[in-house]
């Protein structure tokens, strides 16, 4: 089965006809998604995150799923939709059939009902009128979240306690006199530093205390209703973390035999540290080349605009470098931004461009509060995680495949393992391809691909409660063991270290996904090389591999693989 030819365009099918409308149901269930993408025409509201909504995901999944009960792909990539889609609708419908809903300190609706007022673009009176909107959409979006969490509570499905101190935290802190909504509000401007009318300066400030206000309540209901149910145990065990981590992966794995496989790669990981070691000092540890690098005023950075400069300077460059080299880099997608976040709660993340890519691509930096100095060899690698030929270059393939992909494949389908997997196998590519050849950004590629096997280690390990490795402790994993087994091997600050132990504890299955993802990434990419010997293009593989947007790596495997 084949696709057009090339330069032949590729006319729609009934299975993209399905996966359009499915996708065109989703922006009517949630208008932040649709904001999420730069479309118009979804400015100021929320889903509804109270049963009935999730109810209503469940019928469009369901609807979805039955209309493409009997259809036949007319090509290749209709295959792969297919696939694609039986998957990750079938499995959302197994995680909505748990009653659970999700509360932890990273990725749940607590966060995300703020983080869209993040991608709303604020450059004219108009688009400051829709903030505004929304802003007093936020207390209802909030209240039907709350009734999700109350449901799952008479279910007795309550999240750790730990994860609901944390986001009760969260809450209030936005709240604040100086917090992000009223923050928002005070510094409205349009472009250029002009002023807003009155009426709609105090239309922002109602709509911001009326935020703020909302999310009093919500922390205040996590204290008093929550919390005195939360269980103080933070692994969900073995049932519910083989269902993330198939959401996860997009893959059936054996969780013992890449829990084992995760300690052998951590063990590789710090032998290919203690080489490098030697090469920023001769007969130097590890922790006496990190400090060797620490050191070095020329790998210094000082505040969060040198910060960011840097990381936009290293993100044009990898760019230029790469661009009809490696990788095919078309404008638009060869523009990347780099922005400090208006949180401060850790963590370095990407959002995708627009639609239209008017508003491109964005790698942003949460900088924990008081932390102002940084060093560059720790975090090179990390720009080429986020964005070329990492995050930006992956999601941006996605947008711009119009003439290929169908819109739920290039913008609803994401698939973390694939994901992160991807921004893995990427650092480790720009290895292999000289960008990392200094010493110091080699060892600090070492230490985020450290962190990323000790992840498995402890996910697997502390969720399904299995036996410590001898040369780790002893006994079964508890959460402080993790964060003793974590201190030792993530050389990241105390408050990154906290908000990620906090986060592998209430996002169970996630932060494997990116190393078992990267493993899957480069079998599925040794088995084609060895498949087609000499004639192996890894340039093509790659363009081949990316052109089919975010999908599960099991089905990323058939569709690269068909024989395999």
């Amino acid at each position: 089965m084949t696709n057009a030819a090339a330069g032949t365009p590729r006319v729609p099918t009934a299975i993209d006809a399905i996966a359009n409308r499915h996708f065109a149901r989703l922006l009517e269930l949630s208008p932040e998604f649709a904001t999420s993408l730069g479309l118009p025409g979804h400015e100021t509201g929320y889903g509804d995150y109270s049963p009935a909504g999730t109810a209503a995901r469940a019928e469009a999944a369901r609807g979805a799923l039955a209309a493409l009960e009997n259809q036949e792909p007319a090509d290749a990539t209709d295959a792969t939709t297919l696939d694609a889609m039986r998957e990750r609708l079938g499995l959302e419908l197994e995680i909505i059939a748990t009653g659970i809903t999700e509360l932890n300190n990273i990725a749940c609706p607590a966060q995300g009902i703020r983080a869209i007022f993040d991608l709303m673009p604020r450059d004219t009176v108009e688009q400051w009128g829709h903030i505004a909107g929304r802003l007093r959409n936020v207390p209802a979006a909030l209240a039907g979240y709350t009734e999700s969490l109350r449901h799952s509570l008479a279910l007795g499905k309550v999240a750790a306690r730990r994860q609901v101190e944390i986001v009760a935290g969260q809450a209030s802190g936005y709240a604040t006199e100086d917090g992000f909504f009223h923050t928002l509000a005070s510094g409205a401007a349009v472009a250029g530093g002009g002023g807003l009318p009155a009426a709609l300066s105090a239309d922002l400030a109602e709509g911001a205390a009326l935020a703020a206000g909302a999310y009093r309540s919500f922390a205040r209901f996590l204290r008093a209703e929550l919390h005195p149910s939360a269980p103080e145990k933070d692994a969900v065990g073995r049932e519910y973390y083989a269902l993330t981590s198939r959401l996860f992966l997009g893959a059936t794995v054996d969780l013992e035999e890449t829990y084992h496989w995760g300690v052998e790669e951590l063990d590789r990981l710090i032998a290919e540290q203690e080489k490098v070691a030697g090469q920023v000092r001769p007969g130097a540890t590890i922790e006496e080349a990190k400090a060797v690098l620490n050191a070095d005023p020329a790998r210094q950075l000082k505040g969060t605009e040198a910060l960011r400069q840097w990381m936009q300077d290293k993100s044009d460059a990898a760019i230029a470098a790469l661009r009809d080299v490696h990788f095919d880099i078309p404008a638009p997608m060869d523009r990347l931004e780099c922005l400090i976040a208006p949180t401060q709660e850790g963590g370095i993340y990407y959002t995708g461009p627009s639609d239209d890519f008017s508003r491109p691509g964005r790698m942003w930096w949460s900088v924990p509060a008081g932390e102002d100095d940084f060093t560059t060899w720790a975090e090179t690698t990390t720009v080429y995680h986020e964005g070329v030929p990492g995050h930006h270059l992956q999601v941006g393939t996605a947008t711009y495949r119009k003439d290929t992909l169908n819109d739920w494949r290039r913008h609803a389908c994401w698939v973390s393992g694939h994901g992160e997997g991807w921004a893995l196998y990427a650092e480790r590519l720009m290895l292999d391809l000289g960008f990392l050849a200094d010493p110091g950004d080699h060892m600090g590629m070492l230490d985020m691909q450290r962190m990323r096997a000790a992840r498995v280690v402890f996910d697997i390990g502390v969720h399904l409660e299995l036996e410590v490795p001898s040369r780790w402790g002893e006994g079964t994993w508890t959460a402080q063991k993790g964060y003793d087994f974590l201190a030792r091997h993530l050389d990241i600050s105390e408050g990154q270290l906290n908000f990620e132990f906090a986060r592998y504890l209430g996002w169970p299955g996630q932060a494997p996904a990116y190393k078992v993802g990267q493993r899957l990434w480069e079998q599925i990419r040794d088995a084609r090389r060895r498949a087609e010997g000499e004639g192996f293009d890894l340039k093509a593989f790659h363009s081949e591999a990316l052109g089919l947007g975010s999908v599960g790596l099991d089905t990323l495997r058939r569709a690269l693989l068909p024989q395999g």
